[in-house]
């Protein structure tokens, strides 16, 4: 099934929210040992969970086909999407890479791309999420209600994120270049046609065309083969080398 056909059939930019992306193409010039495919994992782990949470019935939502602006109702999803669960994810993932890497810089910026998630999620949602599992209270600052405004400052942001790896990284071939930009073009073609889809038909097409956002973890990941860190290599001034 292709992205475009999937698109048609849910409203996917309630998941794939581009602003989580743009965090993540940012959080490259700070973590530029980072992948960008490990990146865009971290910063979208709980989009990317919670659809295989949903289709085993561990987490639920409800569609509201007459309600334009909120058309799924977020009933249950604490282990994906609580302030509790999200510290303990984002724990998770430095700590493993830490242990692989002894890397503790870049493991804490990790951890901080993952708990972004929840940050970002806090602006955007109405008071939906839930601070832990259980019978917890729900938060959320309602930025939605502003559509203009909501896709005024996720775009910014996925601008901003987008010129600061473009600064960090350069191509080393041609798959470097113009895989960056089919990824590009790909998340904001597919973010588009999510604001502009019906609600979705049913909680299994939501948890299986969700499944999609692997295809832009996979991406990240063959982009940023292809590309290499001008952060890692830094060019030395010809006035230091002239020193030596």
């Amino acid at each position: 099934m292709c992205f475009f056909c999937l698109s048609e059939k849910v409203n996917i930019s309630k998941y794939m929210v581009i602003g989580h992306f743009g965090f993540g193409l940012g959080a490259k010039k700070i973590a530029p040992k980072l992948s960008l495919g490990l990146i865009f994992m971290a910063v979208q782990f709980a989009d990317l969970l919670w659809p295989t949470l949903l289709l085993l019935n561990v987490e639920k939502v409800g569609i509201q086909p007459g309600n334009t602006k909120f058309p799924l109702d977020f009933i249950y999803y604490p282990f994906t999407h609580s302030l509790l669960m999200s510290l303990c994810w984002a724990l998770c993932f430095g700590l493993i890479y830490w242990l692989l890497k002894k890397d503790s810089r870049t493991a804490v910026v990790l951890g901080i791309c993952v708990f972004s998630h929840w940050v970002l999620d806090l602006i955007v949602h109405i008071p939906d999420l839930p601070l832990y599992p259980g019978d917890s209270p729900k938060v959320g600052l309602g930025l939605w209600n502003w559509p203009l405004l909501t896709a005024l400052i996720e775009g910014s942001l996925f601008v901003i994120g987008t010129a600061f790896y473009l600064r960090t990284t350069k191509a080393k071939n041609a798959s470097g270049k113009w895989g960056f930009w089919l990824m590009t073009v790909l998340l904001v073609v597919g973010h588009v046609a999510g604001l502009m889809s019906p609600p979705p038909t049913s909680v299994a097409a939501i948890g299986w065309s969700t499944q999609v956002l692997w295809l832009f973890v996979l991406l990240g990941f063959w982009v940023d083969r292809n590309r290499e860190s001008s952060a890692l290599y830094p060019t030395l001034p010809a006035r230091a080398i002239s020193s030596k």
